[in-house]
């Protein structure tokens, strides 16, 4: 399956958590509900991956932290903002970097219709 096709099946899972909680709650919970929503429609994902960071040709002592990344094509990152701001294009940019992949989804959950909260980034574009 290509990232496009994937971030099709990624998005309708995100809205099914989405249509059954709602907005007003801590990322965290999206987080989790997502997750389980994820396995039950059978995606392949890992939760919370945590990336070493590499300055120079040394690996740094700190750790990035991706809250999905999905059969290893898309990254999947969380919010439950009031808006997202150029700092999170920023966030998600450099994890597309870090993870060498090419396609990100920025999914807001503190939104009342969540066609309005995702953000397809990029990399390169």
């Amino acid at each position: 399956m290509d990232e496009n096709e994937l971030s099709k099946k990624i998005i309708g899972a995100c809205i099914e958590v989405h249509k059954s909680l709602g907005p007003g709650l801590l990322e965290n919970v999206y987080q989790e509900c997502l997750a389980r929503e994820l396995s039950l429609q059978h995606i392949p994902f890992q939760k919370e991956l945590s990336r070493p960071v590499e300055y120079k040709g040394v690996l740094m002592d700190c750790n990035l932290r991706l809250d999905f990344l999905v059969d290893q094509k898309v990254v999947v990152e969380l919010k439950a903002v009031d808006r997202v701001s150029p700092v999170h294009i920023a966030q998600i940019l450099t994890y597309l970097k870090l993870t060498e992949c090419k396609l990100g989804l920025l999914v807001n959950f503190n939104v009342p219709a969540l066609k309005d909260g995702i953000e397809r980034v990029v990399l390169g574009l």
